[in-house]
């Protein structure tokens, strides 16, 4: 016989284990592992639920800060194309977004908190037109008066164009070296020895739009955002003399020497001439009529003008001095500006003197200004009138109006529609807003020198530039320039006068623009300068005004601009979008001046197409750089496409 004993192989008791028993320890060794697999498992399962979860809400806050081709992110925004490459940066200096605070409605991404405080913050994707996306950006504070910046940054390969005229050359493309400190967005005079600064106001708002390309982007916003030009009769469109030749007639002037001056436009063959009668021929300034000393039958001397073939505009402003009898009347009647307690005018300094500048919020005040702008119409046909300044800077630092204005360079925008009833030929140097008014805009005086620095090199960039930004019919200022002192290339003959060649060439270059205007008559020189003269005004008249009349028409359906860069009509050629001493007159008539002292030759870029130069040479293997072309003094290159 034999034994079992309990716990040996084979046993299968169902026998109760004490908890100190041997078989007890054996079973809990056993099953740890399976114990530890098991919570590891759980913590695997957990871990994946919380990855998944987060990864969702990562997905789902991406898509938040998503709009269309825009990312988000708290200290900017980028924007992509559609093959992923960021094209535009911009980043918000005066503030962090905080993301937790944002949503998205549709169309819209808003945010209500940042780093400072609460905000007022949106991004609305404008529903897409054509192949243009475009973007609304808005920032408001609602607690701190805090200034809003924001940055945008220059990507290798970009080119930025636009902004507005300046003293110092900002370039075609614009290039700026470095940061460029953020300054008030407000209508400036760049001759103004003490600009007027602006308080910092607690909102921003911007578009950007994106495109396939900068010709379709530009014709796309002009359409949306510009506001049209009114319809213009032919004559005010073909420029501003009724034949080729228009002058400015300046300071002191009587009334026999301006007879004898427009005598000798006559005698030297020039004909049908518009003059453009400048600065003071009041008694003083805020007047309207003729000082009786210098123009002693002002009546006579129109009746003759006209008679002579002779069209007559007259120089205007929107001061008051205080010596002038209208001073008083403005004062009784409350037709200035006023300081900040609405009591009093608010005295501003301006180039020739001291005075008040009427307040065009008041219809009373604009009432009584083209009254008298109506009346010496019609005293004595004036054609129309050169309205100076108007720039925001001319208001003082603090000041009050009758309708209060949230941006001061909504005053300019008043200013400029005082030129609306007297459109025909009428000219301004300033406009905010104001691309809807068909008058000639004129950039700002000119310099008598040759460099970028407000002389003849800086002229094509800024036409260029106020083109297209809206304002179409342009005038480039003056022939040869302003001759102030200390910022003129003298002539050796006459320390007074610009620089024989300067002249020239700024003459011939003028000769491709909507207008040629003199100021400086060309027999102040020499008889090869006046049959220089002779011939481009012909050329103006044959070749460059009946185009410029065939463009205005179209661009008041339109809104393209009449004077283009290449990139125009090459917007998919890198060289085209840098040239900045060429232009084109509509997409067929493409103009190279010369701008540099002593040159007889010039190189000339060509885009892509076939054209024609004015010796009659044929170019069809394009684009190319045609290297020292040569153009004598008394030429200028320009080629026509040739289909």
């Amino acid at each position: 016989m034999y034994q079992i004993v309990p716990g040996g192989p084979g046993d299968h008791s169902t026998a109760p284990v004490g908890p100190g028993s041997p078989l007890k320890r054996k079973l809990g060794l056993d099953r740890r592992p399976l114990v530890v697999a098991g919570m590891l498992g759980c913590m695997l399962v957990l871990a994946a639920v919380v990855s998944w979860c987060y990864y969702s809400a990562s997905l789902r806050k991406a898509h938040l800060l998503k709009a269309e081709l825009l990312d988000l992110q708290g200290d900017g925004f980028t924007i992509r194309n559609q093959a992923g490459a960021v094209i535009f940066t911009m980043a918000f200096r005066s503030g962090t977004l905080d993301l937790n605070s944002c949503s998205k409605d549709g169309d819209t991404l808003s945010c209500s908190q940042s780093d400072s405080g609460k905000i007022n913050f949106f991004i609305q994707t404008v529903p897409q037109k054509s192949v243009v996306m475009c973007y609304r950006v808005r920032w408001e504070e609602l607690e701190h008066e805090n200034s809003v910046e924001h940055a945008m940054a220059m990507t290798n390969g970009s080119h930025w164009y636009g902004g507005a005229e300046g003293l110092v050359r900002r370039g075609w493309p614009i290039s700026i070296q470095g940061r460029e400190e953020p300054r008030p967005f407000i209508t400036s005079d760049v001759y103004s020895s003490q600009p007027r600064d602006s308080a910092p106001l607690p909102e921003l708002s911007y578009r950007v739009c994106v495109g396939a390309d900068v010709t379709s982007i530009h014709k796309y916003m002009v359409r949306r955002y510009f506001t049209s030009p009114t319809r213009c009769h032919q004559q005010r469109c073909s420029g501003i003399p009724c034949g080729p030749l228009g002058q400015s007639i300046r300071t002191p002037w009587t009334q026999d020497k301006l007879l004898r001056y427009a005598s000798d436009i006559t005698a030297h063959g020039f004909s049908c001439s518009h003059l453009e009668l400048d600065d003071r021929y009041t008694t003083s300034y805020g007047e309207f009529d003729f000082d009786p000393q210098k123009f002693p039958n002002a009546t006579g001397m129109f009746k003759k003008l006209r008679e002579d073939g002779f069209l007559v505009s007259l120089w205007t402003h929107p001061f008051v001095n205080y010596d002038s009898v209208n001073f008083g009347i403005g004062v009784e009647r409350g037709l200035f500006v006023r300081a900040p307690d609405g009591e009093l005018p608010a005295l501003v300094r301006w180039w020739n003197g001291i005075g008040g500048i009427l307040d065009f919020t008041n219809p009373e005040a604009r009432e009584w200004y083209s009254s008298h702008l109506r009346s010496l119409k019609t005293l004595y046909d004036v054609v129309s009138f050169k309205f100076d300044a108007g720039e925001t800077s001319y208001l003082p630092l603090q000041f009050s109006t009758l309708n209060p204005l949230q941006d001061p360079s909504t005053f300019t925008r008043r200013y400029t529609e005082m030129a609306a009833p007297f459109k025909e030929r009428a000219e301004l140097r300033v406009g905010y807003q104001s691309q809807n008014i068909s008058c000639f805009f004129r950039i700002i005086d000119r310099d008598s020198v040759w460099g970028y620095e407000l002389g003849l090199k800086s002229i094509i960039p800024t036409v260029l530039t106020i083109s297209i930004l809206g304002y179409q019919f342009v005038l480039p200022d003056i022939i040869g320039g302003n001759t102030y002192p200390n910022r003129t290339s003298g002539s050796a003959g006459d320390p007074g006068l610009p620089d024989r060649e300067l002249y020239i060439r700024w003459l011939e270059m003028s000769a491709f623009m909507p207008a040629m205007q003199f100021s400086i008559p060309p027999w102040a020189y020499d008889s090869e300068v006046v049959a220089i003269a002779l011939k481009f005004t012909a050329l103006h008249e044959s070749l460059v005004a009946p185009r410029v009349l065939e463009l205005a028409g179209e661009v008041l359906n339109t809104g393209d601009p009449i004077i283009r860069p290449l990139w125009w009509i090459a917007n998919d050629d890198e060289a085209a979008y840098k040239i900045d001493s060429q232009f084109l007159i509509g997409d067929d008539l493409m103009v190279a001046p010369v701008l540099e002292p002593g040159k007889q030759e010039r190189d000339i870029y060509l885009p892509a197409g076939r054209w024609r130069s004015y010796k009659g040479e044929h170019f069809d293997k394009g684009p190319m750089h045609l290297t020292d072309y040569p153009v004598d003094l008394d030429e200028i290159a320009y080629f026509t496409w040739v289909d």
